[in-house]
């Protein structure tokens, strides 16, 4: 493609494409900053800066695609990046923009207090932010930036992953998945024969299994042998598959028949045409630990009540990205350029 054409490229909805977005990277961030242990790229989910003994963690996010609970989303997705590099959550700031057409005290109001219970809830101190009424929007916009802290030696990376390493994956793919589809397309679903109780059900995915992936982080440290842990968001667990590959430039060999996902969750997929590996799936954190290491680490999480499942191994680079499927044919890894849960709203 000429370079003129490219530049004109229109993206879909979610991520930038990785190639478009590690030669951006590339070519617009840096410096000489030997502070800087962690600096930008795909597949890390924080920064990481150094502070002598501790290590400030640094992570920015915005909530987009959901809208009910999105001051409490804003504060868990953050978190989620700020536990997967080992670190605590600690601060938390918010840039809250609403469009005019919904700009009421009660609607900030209500964004903020969700803010101030997911805080509690993982013991984190909002630290400030800013409120902004704007326009040419549909829905509100939270932007969070979460602050956490972790002794020097304890930074974890996407990019720690080694040749023969054991990957886990914990609770299931499309968790939060679930909950926007049964939230979204609920009447719509009720025509379809669900039952209130079941949809219920579904939109509680953000509670249980749950979103939050910072028990996960801390419990699999804790039984240790990790050596990378990474958080599958947009473009779900196949794309943080791809990504802590890239990361770690290794290759991976992933069993198909291992992937977990709830019936429910498969079932609504399947209502909208989308692939549960590259839906939205905050709440499943991929682990990448030493072979011998996997048993102790399922069963930390499990005896904490979290599920996880070895989903595969990390091979030498030129393995490539491979899943094994059903019958042991060796396949490329798919790949979603765009979150499958975008499709639910074009």
């Amino acid at each position: 493609m000429a370079a003129g054409a490219e530049g004109e490229r229109r993206f879909g909805a979610g991520k930038l494409p990785a190639t478009v977005l590690e030669e951006l990277l590339g070519r617009f961030t840096g410096g000489d900053d030997a502070r800087l242990l962690v600096p930008p790229g795909v597949g890390e989910d924080a920064a990481v800066i150094d502070f002598g003994d501790r290590c400030l963690v640094a992570k920015t996010d915005p909530i987009t695609f959901a809208t009910d609970r999105i001051g409490w989303y804003a504060v868990h997705v953050n978190a989620n990046d700020i536990a997967a590099m080992g670190a605590v959550p600690k601060w938390f700031l918010a840039s809250v923009i609403v469009p005019e057409e919904l700009a009421t005290r009660a609607l900030f109001e209500q964004v903020m207090g969700q803010i101030h219970q997911a805080c509690g809830e993982l013991g984190v101190a909002v630290a400030g932010g800013h409120t902004e009424v704007s326009f040419g929007m549909d829905r509100p916009l939270v932007v969070g930036q979460m602050l956490g802290e972790v002794p020097h030696g304890g930074v974890v990376r996407s990019s720690g992953l080694r040749p023969g390493d054991a990957l886990l994956l914990t609770k299931g793919m499309a968790i939060e998945a679930t909950a926007i589809i049964a939230a979204e397309k609920r009447d719509e679903l009720r025509s379809r024969g669900w039952t209130g109780a079941d949809l219920d059900r579904c939109a509680g995915y953000l509670d249980d299994p749950g979103i939050s992936v910072v028990a996960d982080a801390r419990t699999a440290l804790a039984a240790g042998g990790v050596h990378a842990l990474h958080d599958p968001t947009e473009g779900g667990v196949a794309t943080g598959l791809a990504e802590i590959a890239g990361a770690s430039q290794v290759g991976l060999e992933i069993d198909g028949g291992a992937l977990p996902v709830s019936d429910e969750s498969r079932r609504l997929c399947a209502g909208f045409g989308l692939d549960p590996f590259g839906v939205i799936s905050s709440g499943a954190l991929l682990i990448g630990c030493g072979p011998e290491a996997a048993g102790d680490v399922v069963s930390a999480l499990q005896g904490q009540g979290i599920a996880c499942a070895r989903i595969g191994t990390a091979r030498e680079a030129g393995f490539g990205l491979r899943l094994r499927q059903p019958d042991g044919a060796l396949v490329e890894l798919p790949r979603f350029e765009v979150d499958e849960i975008t499709r639910l709203f074009a």
